[in-house]
């Protein structure tokens, strides 16, 4: 029980670093699988052992050699168990962050639409016991995103991404379907992208009487067809119904 309250103090405080204003929440909270710490776990079997040799026979000056080694060995054993223990992969409706350290801490974060491609990685003995590693295409590689390794549960870690994902880009399609609707007559009335006058991209037709009787078509703006924005595809194409 110790151990445990002890572990709970070095805690990296995940929600502490969350935008609560702004409504956001942890979708999933990754920690590493039980197999980094089998190399901890054997350093601490073996001090144990060279502690049992120590009590059993009596080694003269060569106990205080053995109880350097077991210091060491439990010190070492102490710091990998903190080290994996704080290193934590966040996913939240927003972004992903990353954070890592002991002593000193470093909190990496990128917004989850930022996130290219996924690779999951799943080894022989990671599919034996249930653990894969996430490799991460986006502009965040430098910042400790490129890869997560031993990460448990890899199959429903990766479709939980994915489905965040997914759901950040259907609420960006809606907020851009919003922002056209609207009639604000500013320099950038949200029909284009972001920044761009489109009052001055997008043409129209307007129908004007000639004293022939006959509808003459008008071009308002210098391109010579009709462009609308695509929110599902997210470019620039050519109405084809529109003469």
């Amino acid at each position: 029980m110790a151990g445990i309250g002890l572990f709970r103090a070095f805690d990296p405080k995940v929600r502490r670093h969350l935008i609560s204003d702004e409504g956001e929440v942890v979708i999933d909270e990754v920690r590493h699988h039980w197999v980094v710490f089998t190399v901890p776990m054997l350093e601490i079997a073996l001090a144990v052992i060279l502690l049992i040799v120590m009590l059993w026979k009596n080694l003269g000056n060569a106990a205080f050699a053995l109880l350097v080694i077991v210091t060491v060995l439990l010190g070492h054993a102490f710091w990998r168990f903190l080290t994996e223990h704080r290193d934590r992969f966040v996913v939240t409706n927003m972004r992903v962050m990353r954070i890592r350290g002991v002593f000193s801490q470093t909190v990496a974060t990128t917004p989850i639409a930022r996130i290219l491609d996924i690779t999951l990685q799943k080894p022989i003995i990671g599919r034996m016991l249930g653990y894969g590693h996430f490799v991460f295409e986006s502009a965040a590689q430098d910042q400790g995103f490129r890869e997560i390794r031993y990460v448990s549960r890899p199959d429903d870690r990766d479709l939980t991404i994915q489905r965040v994902i997914q759901r950040t880009g259907l609420r960006a399609s809606a907020s851009v379907d919003v922002v056209q609707g609207d009639d604000d007559d500013s320099d950038d009335d949200g029909t284009g992208p972001i920044g761009m006058n489109s009052a001055a991209e997008v043409t129209t037709t307007t129908t004007t009487t000639a004293p022939a009787h006959h509808a003459t078509s008008t071009r308002v703006a210098g391109n010579s067809s009709k462009s609308i924005f695509n929110s599902e595809r997210g470019n620039w194409t050519d109405d084809p119904d529109h003469d």
